[in-house]
């Protein structure tokens, strides 16, 4: 007669191997490194604390218009996309210079695409913001 094969676990479940913790430690340790990359673009990015600072102003805006939920899905997007725009330019700028700190045609076409999509997503965020406070704006001076 055969033995039944039943799943044993290696361990209790409470009881977390040592690669368990390992591995939990470097996804929190990634957390830890990804909020020194924001606190480094806050502090040296002029433009990543205009962007902030135009945010909030736009959330006040949509508490005091009274946004839908779509509306403030929509504008926590367009708003999340301007920042990571602006982090990645950020991060090619000091990429290029840790590369080159001469002036090459090419380390200057990457920078400038680099600020075009900034550009582009703030032109972006920007009608978007129109198109949802326009018409709010526009019903309350023509009550």
């Amino acid at each position: 007669m055969e033995a039944k094969q039943t799943d044993v676990p290696t361990s209790p479940p409470n009881i977390q191997s040592a690669t368990d913790r390992s591995t939990r430690a470097k996804f929190l340790g990634g957390f830890a490194f990804a909020f020194a990359g924001l606190k480094y673009c806050f502090k040296t990015q002029i433009n990543f604390r205009v962007h902030i600072s135009i945010s909030i102003l736009v959330i006040i805006l949509g508490l005091v218009l009274g946004l839908s939920w779509v509306e403030w899905a929509l504008l926590a997007a367009v708003i999340t996309v301007v920042m990571a725009a602006e982090m990645v330019n950020t991060m090619l700028e000091s990429l290029v210079d840790l590369v080159t700190q001469d002036y090459h045609p090419l380390a200057e076409i990457a920078k400038d695409v680099s600020a075009g999509v900034v550009l582009l997503t703030a032109l972006g965020s920007v009608i978007v913001g129109i198109l949802l406070f326009l018409p709010k704006i526009w019903a309350l001076l023509h009550l």
